[in-house]
């Protein structure tokens, strides 16, 4: 199981930003080419990211850049200068289609064989950001054997259709369910927007409890201030991992017994809860591999 709870963006035109984020307790560093950075920097921050590449791939975050989308004419020059054995995978906005994304699955491949690293190795990170990206979800998610996570972007989703991005974000309940269920079915994580106003702790909470309820698996950030909250969020609490550990210990007993339902607490415990209990310390074992690798490597 990945573990991507967190996901710091930094501009990819600021190298004193960049080599600051290496310090940052987030799961992944997403050097940037494509919002963070103004049009008149691009090929700078190409080049910055590209240089720093070996410094940044020393720290224990997989390194994931985010190019710009393929609609713009900058994503071969982006992948360029970033793709090989130096990061975990890219991130690319805007798909609408499978197509896009089994174009950008080739350009990489491409890249791949002349950098002289295996096939399929480079992950892929696509962002459903529009409605027809909405729409298109399911048919996105299962195009390409890359594709380790799916990501919903907020701003643009509103930006294409041309509604106001609230606190309370009713808006976002329907495509951040369509995406999860797309990433689900097809066995990719779902990863959530960024929350922009990074000096309110309690909307980040508010919107990663959300994305979190239906579904996604870790959040974006822009600010390293943001992270330990969403990795805190995004893992599981010592009373669930207590929880899921009786569960499975009570629905054992009763299954030697030939029932196949149990209780705990008055409430009923059936296979439906069992695997749920599961996958959560599946998660666990997943975090803590995580973790000894990080200190391994650290």
């Amino acid at each position: 199981m990945e573990v991507l709870r967190s996901l710091l963006f930094v501009p990819g035109n600021r190298e004193d930003m960049l080599q600051k984020a290496t310090g940052v307790m987030a799961d992944a560093l997403v050097p940037d080419m494509e919002d963070s950075v103004p049009d008149a920097e691009k090929g700078n921050a190409r080049n910055v990211i590209n240089n720093m590449l070996s410094d940044l791939a020393k720290g224990t975050q997989k390194i994931i850049p985010r190019t710009n989308a393929l609609d713009t004419g900058l994503i071969e020059e982006d992948l360029r200068a970033v793709v090989g054995p130096l990061i975990y995978g890219v991130s690319v906005g805007k798909f609408e289609s499978s197509w896009e994304v089994e174009h950008v699955d080739n350009l990489i491949g491409n890249l791949e064989s002349r950098v002289g690293i295996k096939v399929g190795t480079v992950k892929l990170i696509p962002w459903i950001e529009t409605a027809k990206g909405i729409l298109n979800a399911n048919e996105i998610c299962k195009s390409s054997s890359r594709i380790v996570a799916v990501a919903f972007g907020a701003e643009d989703f509103t930006s294409d259709m041309e509604i106001e991005r609230t606190a309370e974000g009713n808006e976002l309940a329907y495509p951040r369910s369509i995406v999860a269920i797309a990433a689900r079915a097809n066995s990719v994580l779902a990863v959530d927007t960024p929350y922009p106003n990074f000096r309110d702790s309690d909307g980040l909470l508010h919107e990663a409890n959300l994305a979190k309820s239906v579904g996604f698996k870790g959040k974006f950030a822009i600010h390293p201030s943001q992270i330990e909250a969403i990795n805190d969020l995004f893992s599981p609490s010592n009373d669930q991992i207590e929880y899921a550990r009786k569960v499975i210990a009570a629905f054992k007993e009763v299954e030697e017994q030939g029932r196949g339902a149990t209780s705990i607490d008055g409430k009923m415990i059936d296979v439906p809860i069992v695997k749920r209990a599961e996958s959560l310390l599946a998660l666990v074992e997943s975090l803590e591999n995580y973790s000894k690798s990080k200190q391994d490597n650290g």
